[in-house]
């Protein structure tokens, strides 16, 4: 036996091993447990992302549905202006009319009659003489909307139909006795002498220095697809004269929506405006001696004139998911970029910009629309359903 040698029992051997285990149980555990936070972090940062990628998607998914309308909106009066002025084979704006409503009122009464919709198709007795109104005001718009189309380009006539907000206040201030402040009388008068801009007549602008007499239609900055059609003076101002009577006509339209309320399901409405337009312009069609139906003589006619009906309920589809989905201030900004679209379309189709005094007027029109929509007390602060809406009535959300 040596001096200094310690004799190890089994239980004291035991509590080393038992010891060090522990350690490397410890160990393996704490390495466990910063595996997790690792991939925990990893979770939540992927997390955040679909967070905030969600919620950009369900603030702005309005926004962006309103902005395809409006591209729509602006092919649709491309395709309007094409159809009468760019073949041989010419269409009057009232075949083009007939062709889009006639789809737009297919649509609506197939849908109203799978859903059954309450009143459908006369809606409620009370308000039927003001859904006759309603439809007939909205085609006299529509046609003074499209007959322009034929002398002027598409973005001056797009921003004569941003008079319809100021005229929609006159109209209820006289009809149905609603304030029009001062400022909405202003805004007014600078929307019309922005019209003047867009109209050029000769007796105002002859003598300006930047008026350009012998090509008032637009400045030519490069070869489009489709050769310019020029317009005269005269048949410039007429065309003005005609946009204007049917923004007004647009305006009473709205006015009488006012009037009807919630007394008539949205869809009702709308297919008062399109059985009516579809009524009057065959009507027209057939009983007038200079015009007639035409048939569409190639390809790219056909298309065109079926592409008049899809757009035209592309448009209704998206206005309405949009306004449904977008606060009213924030949704009818979105609808002046037709203007914008509209000069794209201009210069890749014709190749054309519009002159300075368009530009101009463009600026005053907007200019007094988005100063009238300001000017609204009640700030909108909540997503309200939207009425169905459709070309008179989608400029107008910011009054609701």
């Amino acid at each position: 036996m040596a001096y200094g040698a310690v004799k190890t029992t089994p239980d004291a051997a035991a509590r080393p091993a038992e010891s060090s285990a522990a350690q490397t149980d410890d160990s393996s555990n704490g390495n466990a447990s910063q595996a997790p936070q690792g991939s925990d972090a990893a979770d939540e940062q992927s997390t955040t992302f679909w967070s905030r990628t969600k919620a950009f998607y369900q603030n702005n998914i309005g926004l962006f549905f309103v902005f395809l309308a409006q591209i729509f909106a602006s092919i649709m009066a491309m395709t309007t202006r094409l159809l009468e002025t760019g073949f041989d084979t010419k269409f009057h704006a009232l075949q083009i009319i007939f062709v889009r409503m006639t789809v737009t009122a297919g649509i609506g009464s197939a849908y109203m009659w799978y859903k059954k919709v309450p009143d459908f198709p006369l809606g409620p007795p009370g308000v039927r003489g003001l859904l006759v109104l309603r439809g007939a005001a909205g085609t006299i718009g529509l046609f003074g909307l499209y007959y322009s189309l034929s002398f002027l380009d598409i973005a001056d006539s797009t921003v004569i139909t941003f008079l319809v907000p100021t005229l929609t206040s006159f109209v209820c201030w006289v009809a149905l006795r609603e304030p029009f402040t001062i400022v909405e009388g202003i805004a007014g008068i600078i929307a019309l002498t922005g019209v003047l801009f867009i109209a050029r007549p000769s007796f105002l602008f002859s003598h300006l220095p930047f008026h350009h007499p012998h090509n008032d239609t637009a400045v030519h900055a490069l070869d489009g697809i489709f050769k310019p059609v020029p317009a005269t003076p005269a048949e410039r101002s007429f065309a003005v004269v005609l946009a204007v009577l049917g923004s007004f006509a647009a305006a009473t339209a709205y006015a009488t929506i006012r009037v009807i309320g919630t007394r008539v399901h949205s869809l009702v409405s709308v297919n008062y405006f399109a059985v009516a337009s579809t009524v009057f312009s065959c009507a027209v069609l057939l009983l007038h001696p200079d015009i007639g139906f035409q048939t569409p003589q190639s390809t790219p006619q056909w298309l065109l004139l079926l592409s008049i009906g899809l757009s035209g309920f592309l448009l209704q589809v998206l206005l309405t998911e949009g306004l449904q989905r977008e606060r009213a201030g924030r949704a009818t900004n979105m609808i002046y970029t037709q203007l914008v679209t509209a000069l794209v379309i201009e210069k890749v189709v014709w190749g054309t910009t519009p002159p300075v005094e368009s530009f101009i007027g463009s600026l005053l029109i907007v200019g007094a629309a988005i100063w009238v929509g300001v000017q609204k007390k009640t700030p909108d602060v909540e997503k309200k359903p939207a009425r169905i809406p459709d070309e008179e009535t989608s400029l107008l959300r910011a009054e609701d």
